[in-house]
């Protein structure tokens, strides 16, 4: 049987009045335009987008989805335009197929930036639709699955990419299995030793793996029919990276990890969950501390499941879910077993308020201009282990883990949290830091006049408390600079005899904005209050028939002048290493909060009284500070320089551990200029190397080489 009958007899199974009709339309469309394109494996192009379509009818999704797989590639890799799509399959197809496809002949300043926007595009898209993203995920992991015919730095590149996005996303969404195999994926190419030496010592225990599985499965159904409770019991090893996540957590090998196997009961009744669940934990040993009921409290993503671990036969500790078929749906397709495609689909009441968190996308795209700035907000977001909170009337607030009463107001109301000036948690005033813990309640106090602060970035943790400070905070220094740019222009003007409020009823300043570039006279005020523009140059192009011409320039032809400058800037070496907008000799620091090097993707910021300050791409207070004020800066090839920072490398103690450390350093050349090494009550090293390198890819070889040396846990950059 083809692939293409497989995926319309899937549709037909889940729907049976599906139009497969318009299935093998929509295939027979892109076979025609994918006609002799190959992709890296050798295989026709076609293969893709049929094994995307697969994975979508898999999911039991409606036909305007598989459609939108099948032909997802087509107006980015072929000639077919979106309005063919339109023309020949309707509005719906077409517009599920542009919200996955790319951006187009959009010319973003980095590639970054160009990436960074079309997360954003697919995000947005999603929250309008979230087929959109049903598809995306269903693209990647058809991707995943073949990545290994492509460069090694486009696996890197791509696959840290899906762990930092995909899979928190699939996990968003609640398809359990996705998440699991988009993990499992990444961590194979992003760590391939690791992986392959764990999966060769899982291969080794699979067949003791496999009895102790069927012995407990067979033991867990006998205790069930003892109590007459109907269930189906299962069991399977833990995904590869979840187990590598807690081998690292604990420092312990594979053979000392023991409960990497869990158990699953389903049965048919919430009430016979909790019967099993008490069946289990009188059967065995319960773990304290280890009992969740996401019954009861179900996840953001609608997950509903009772976990325990005890410890089972052998004194092997075990964990065990506990569902119904209706919950074990839900846990595997998430979303996709909720949704209904009757009507184009806008996020609306009853499951879909559980997804609430869409809507913030749409919040974030107002208050963030920046688009590397609003996807950092996205992951942020995305990574979060959630607490359950009370308000005062009882309804229940989802927060990430570590939120705090001003992460809690925001999550109630915007103003709520604008005004938070205290929090009482169960009925005791607390200080607006406190991590917030599971089953509090909690009661905030406002006041008109308390404004956002500064100092609760560094404690809040939700994206949602985060935007709102970081966009009060900027229209604050942005109506500081303004009042500062009008003071200062005033003060120019004033120096030729001339006047602001003459300029501005003429409308001077509007076109010496659009001379400069910018979009607005009010926005040409605040440049000049930022810096970024200075007063003598905004009032060369208020008054520009008031300038006087250099003369030799005037007797050059103008491209001559501009080759001439553009020589002297290429000639030119830079001021610590780093060009700014392509000029030399601007005097930039470095912020000590990221500790840019050479190689490292970065970009800066006018600080008045300060000067450039630059930062790496990735920096968190880079987020805090105001779009506005940033400038493009690139690192100069041309000079050679050392850069000082920070590698944490933990370890265990043994003797000689230090030397080993030591030695590595010397051997690719990088300087220990300061060092810091404790041991802890666990009889742990930790040490804190101060290094200077010349180039990041010298680090990460360094980096790399520590980690390789025996009872050394893990080393990174700080």
């Amino acid at each position: 049987m083809e692939i293409i009958d497989v995926i319309c007899e899937a549709a037909q199974k889940s729907t049976p009045t599906a139009d497969v009709g318009l299935i093998r339309r929509c295939h027979d469309f892109a076979k025609q335009r994918h006609a002799g394109q190959m992709r890296r494996s050798g295989e026709p192009y076609l293969v893709h987008p049929l094994g995307v379509a697969k994975i979508i009818a898999e999911l039991n999704l409606d036909v305007a989805s598989i459609c939108a797989g099948l032909l997802h590639d087509c107006v980015e890799d072929t000639s077919a335009t979106s309005e063919d799509i339109g023309r020949l399959f309707g509005t719906e197809i077409q517009r599920l197929v542009d919200g996955v496809t790319k951006l187009g002949q959009i010319a973003w300043n980095t590639r970054e930036e160009r990436q960074a926007e079309n997360f954003r595009k697919m995000l947005l898209a999603m929250a309008r639709d979230i087929r959109v993203i049903l598809v995306k995920l269903a693209d990647r992991v058809d991707n995943m699955r073949t990545l290994q015919y492509v460069s090694r730095d486009k696996q890197e590149r791509i696959a840290r990419e899906t762990r930092e996005i995909y899979s928190p996303i699939a996990n968003r969404l609640g398809i359990q299995w996705m998440k699991v195999e988009l993990e499992d994926l990444a961590f194979r190419y992003l760590e391939p030793d690791d992986y392959q030496d764990l999966s060769t010592k899982m291969a080794g225990t699979q067949a003791g793996r496999d009895v102790y599985i069927a012995e407990v499965c067979q033991e867990l159904q006998r205790v069930l029919a003892a109590a007459s409770i109907p269930a189906q019991v299962s069991g399977r090893a833990k995904s590869f990276w979840s187990i590598n996540q807690k081998m690292k957590r604990t420092g312990r090998e594979l053979e000392q990890v023991y409960d990497i196997v869990a158990f699953r009961i389903i049965t048919d009744s919430v009430q016979n969950c909790y019967a099993a669940l008490g069946i289990v934990h009188s059967s065995w040993m319960p773990v304290p501390g280890r009992f969740k009921d996401y019954i009861a409290l179900p996840k953001p993503n609608l997950y509903q499941s009772l976990h325990t671990t005890v410890i089972g036969p052998g004194a092997d500790r075990m964990e065990v879910q506990i569902r119904t078929p209706e919950m074990h749906r839900t846990a595997e397709q998430g979303i996709a077993a909720h949704w209904q495609y009757k009507e184009p689909t806008v996020l609306g009441t009853g499951d879909r308020q559980a997804f609430a968190w869409l809507h913030q996308l749409m919040e974030w795209q107002r208050d963030l201009k920046d688009p590397t700035e609003f996807i950092q907000t996205v992951k942020i977001d995305l990574f979060q282990e959630e607490v359950f909170v009370f308000t005062p009337k009882g309804d229940v607030k989802a927060l990430p883990k570590g939120a705090t009463p001003i992460d809690f107001a925001y999550a109630v109301h915007s103003k709520i949290g604008d005004h938070c000036s205290g929090a009482r948690v169960n009925g005791v005033m607390v200080p607006l830091r406190y991590p917030l813990r599971n089953g509090d309640t909690v009661d905030i106090i406002t006041s008109t006049s308390q404004k956002p602060s500064k100092d609760w970035l560094k404690f809040v943790v939700t994206s949602s408390a985060q935007t709102k400070i970081r966009h009060h905070l900027r229209n604050e220094q942005r109506e500081r600079s303004r009042r500062l740019g009008r003071d200062i222009l005033a003060r120019e003007l004033r120096n030729h005899h001339r006047s602001l409020a003459t300029a501005e009823k003429e409308r001077l300043l509007d076109k010496a904005a659009a001379a400069l570039r910018l979009s607005s006279a009010d926005d040409l005020i605040v440049h000049v209050g930022y810096g970024k523009v200075a007063a003598e140059h905004a009032y060369a192009a208020i008054y520009p028939q008031a300038q006087s011409v250099d003369a030799t320039a005037e007797n050059l032809p103008a491209a001559a002048v501009e080759a001439s400058a553009q020589a002297r800037r290429m000639t030119k070496r830079s001021v610590g290493g780093v060009r700014v907008q392509g000029e030399a000799d601007i005097v930039v620091r470095f912020a000590k909060c990221c500790s840019p090097v050479p190689g490292d993707d970065i970009v800066a910021f006018i600080s008045r009284g300060r000067g450039v300050i630059v930062h790496t791409r990735e920096c968190p207070k880079a987020l805090n500070l105001d779009p506005a004020r940033r400038v493009e800066v690139s690192w100069d090839e041309e000079t050679r320089m050392l850069r000082p920072v920070a590698v944490e490398v933990i370890s265990t103690d043994r003797p000689g551990i230090l030397a080993a450390i030591s030695k590595c350093f010397t051997e690719f050349g990088v300087n220990i200029i300061q060092a810091k090494c404790k041991t802890t009550e666990d009889r742990r090293g930790i040490n804190t190397f101060q290094v200077t390198v010349s180039h990041v890819d010298q680090l990460k070889k360094v980096v790399r080489a520590l980690q390789g040396i025996e009872g050394v846990t893990s080393a990174e950059r700080q």
